[in-house]
């Protein structure tokens, strides 16, 4: 996949996870994780698994309440971690819960990303490169 579809597919889902999000609760790792969601237009409720004590804290928070989760940690080990402690925890307290836009931007940003925190320099990134292949092709 060239970087052009990439950067279609990557605001595709983008646009996907903030309709989601109107709904649901968006639980991302960090702080940096929720600048980053920010930085790419997504306004939603967002949960910070870190600062509100954990997985299993934040699943019991969201027990109380009607809605479901969309979980958004990074690919690395430790987010991976994260993420399977969340579908254990929110799973064992019937909070529903969707992980599949963490796998399709995992699918997108291929090897070159692997936290939350560097989408918007990656997609940033896109949207030159796109434009500079555009300019090359107007001269």
């Amino acid at each position: 996949m060239n970087n052009a579809e990439r950067l279609e597919r990557l605001n595709g889902i983008i646009d996907e996870l903030s309709e989601m999000c109107e709904d649901r609760v968006l639980l991302v790792e960090g702080s940096k994780d929720r600048m980053a969601m920010t930085l790419l237009g997504i306004n939603a409720e967002m949960g910070i698994v870190q600062a509100e004590g954990g997985p299993l804290r934040i699943a019991e928070k969201l027990s109380g309440g009607k809605k479901s989760a969309v979980i958004m940690t990074d690919w690395d080990p430790k987010g991976e971690q994260i993420a399977k402690e969340l579908e254990r925890s929110l799973s064992s307290l019937c909070v529903k819960y969707d992980t599949s836009v963490r796998s399709k931007l995992r699918s997108v940003c291929g090897g070159e990303v692997r936290d939350i925190e560097s989408l918007p320099s990656f997609y940033c990134r896109l949207v030159t490169e796109s434009e500079r292949k555009k300019e090359g092709r107007n001269k």
